[in-house]
């Protein structure tokens, strides 16, 4: 045992592993992962979360007054950055930043006191890529659907002459694709890292103890304090990561329903 716990993998967390076999789909294995499980947990919560505060009381409890806060944060932001026209966007953000933030948060849970080993499903390149190409798709169909091929109008800034729009139109273009990529990165990048720190400090932490009194008390001290220390940042990297990915597609969307005349 004791020469087990000196070999810390900070990257077995990330592993997805099949809790269910599934089915057969022309030959692809359709499984129920560990990922696909605790997708399911944050939906959960997020629907008991706004089940419970829409009870639409004259006189909200604090339930309610939380998932307003909530709603009314987004609906500032979409108003704020798309205008009047922003409101229609409210259930698609607002769903995004909840699942993000409540998935974020339900991986830095501690239920490995409990033996259940929480799994960060945002720390997935294909989870926030999915995240990020669904943010995509709606800037693409709402682009398209009210401006037609005059969306491609986007990527050549108003009164640019001929010669600079050759050269400024290809970048606009490829910055303008980069986007889900930058977006999905952001997200993953955030949560990865974090979690990969955690992972080391606790295994300083379970090193320490095994070592003796003096190793324990002066490794395991400092490195159990800075873990409570990075914990702290990583539930605030949790909620401004949420924030940046709504941020953003809400600025995405923005550019699609206004095109330049908001430059």
């Amino acid at each position: 045992m004791a020469a087990e716990s000196g070999k810390i993998d900070p990257m077995h967390q990330f592993e997805v592993q099949t809790i269910w076999d599934g089915f057969n789909v022309a030959g692809h294995q359709i499984a129920f992962t560990n990922s696909a499980l605790w997708m399911c947990a944050a939906a959960v919560v997020l629907w008991v979360f706004m089940l419970g505060g829409m009870k639409r009381q004259v006189v909200p409890g604090r339930w309610q007054m939380m998932v307003e806060t909530f709603t009314g944060f987004i609906d500032h932001l979409l108003k704020a950055n798309i205008g009047k026209d922003g409101r229609k966007y409210v259930p698609y953000v607002f769903s995004l930043f909840m699942f993000i933030l409540f998935a974020n948060v339900l991986g830095l849970m501690p239920f490995g006191v409990f033996g259940v080993h929480p799994f960060t499903v945002t720390s997935h390149f294909t989870v926030t890529g999915v995240l990020a190409i669904l943010s995509f798709s709606i800037v693409l169909i709402v682009g398209f659907a009210k401006h037609g091929l005059r969306f491609f109008s986007l990527f050549a800034p108003k009164g640019t002459p001929i010669p600079v729009l050759l050269l400024v139109a290809p970048i606009e273009f490829v910055s303008f694709m980069v986007r889900p990529f930058s977006l999905a990165l952001r997200l993953f990048v955030a949560m990865t890292a974090g979690h990969i720190l955690l992972k080391v400090l606790a295994g300083f932490i379970i090193n320490a103890g095994n070592a003796g009194a003096v190793v324990g008390v002066g490794v395991g001290v400092p490195s159990f304090l800075l873990m409570v220390g990075v914990s702290a940042l990583e539930m605030l990297v949790a909620g401004v990561q949420a924030y940046v990915f709504a941020l953003l597609t809400s600025l995405y969307i923005n550019d699609a329903v206004h095109l330049h005349d908001h430059h």
